[in-house]
C-alpha cells in the first residue's frame, strides 16, 4: 500500500441479498460464509480506520434494472433476478451495519467488475489514487473481476483476505489462493487496519 492520501477503500457488494441470512443468497452457503469469515465487522474495521485517516471509501452495489437489461449470456448473469438484487429492494441495499457516512460513493453497476459500466476509474484518478484495498462479496466472483481489471488498470491492489466472503471456504480459498495470487497482495484486516491508521 502506498501512503493514504493515495489508497482508496472499495466496498464491493455488501448488500443483503449477498452477506444476509435473509438474502436471496443465503441458501448457497453465502450468508453462513460471510458469518464465519466475520466479513461484516471486519469490513467496518477497515471503514473505521479508512475513515480515521480520511482515506477515500467508495460502496458498490451490483444491480437488476427492470427488463431483461442485464442479459443472461453467461451463468454469473443468470443467478441474478429476477426477484434478487432488484433496484429499490431491501435486497439491494448495503447491510445497515455498513451504511455508507457523508461524503462516501455508491456506484451502482450491473456487470461483475466495479469498472465495467461506472465512473471509478476517473474518479480514483482524479484523487490521485494508485493504490486500491478490497474488501467485499463475493471473492471468486465480483471481487475477483473487480481486482483483474484494477490490476490492468494499472492500480496496486490490495486484498482483505477476512474482510471478504464467498459462497464457500473452497471457492473463497480458490480466489484467494489459486487465483489472484500473481494478481494482488493479500493481507488480513488487522494489518490493513494498522496501515491505514499510521
Amino acid at each position: 500500500m502506498s501512503e493514504a492520501t493515495k489508497t482508496a477503500v472499495i466496498v464491493i457488494d455488501m448488500q443483503n441479498d449477498t452477506v444476509h441470512p435473509e438474502g436471496a443468497f443465503a441458501s448457497t452457503g453465502a450468508a453462513d460464509h460471510a458469518v464465519s469469515q466475520h466479513v461484516i465487522p471486519n469490513v467496518l474495521n477497515i471503514l473505521e480506520a479508512a475513515r480515521a485517516s480520511s482515506t477515500p471509501v467508495f460502496f458498490h452495489r451490483i444491480v437488476v434494472y427492470p427488463g431483461d437489461v442485464g442479459g443472461s449470456n453467461a451463468p454469473i448473469f443468470r443467478m441474478l433476478g429476477p426477484d434478487s438484487f432488484k433496484l429499490g429492494t431491501w435486497g439491494a441495499q448495503i447491510v445497515d451495519e455498513l451504511t455508507p457516512v457523508e461524503g462516501e460513493i455508491v456506484l451502482d453497476r450491473n456487470r461483475m467488475s466495479i469498472f465495467n459500466g461506472t465512473g471509478i476509474d476517473y474518479m480514483l484518478r482524479n484523487l490521485a489514487v494508485t493504490d486500491l484495498i478490497i474488501v467485499g462479496a463475493w471473492s471468486n466472483m465480483a471481487v475477483e473481476h473487480s481486482v483483474r481489471d484494477a490490476a490492468d488498470h494499472g492500480y496496486g491492489v490490495t486484498i482483505v483476505s477476512d474482510a471478504t466472503s464467498s459462497l464457500s471456504p473452497q471457492w473463497q480459498h480458490a480466489a484467494l489462493n489459486f487465483a489472484l495470487q500473481n494478481i494482488a497482495t493479500i493481507a488480513d484486516t488487522d494489518s490493513v487496519s494498522t496501515a491505514l491508521r499510521s
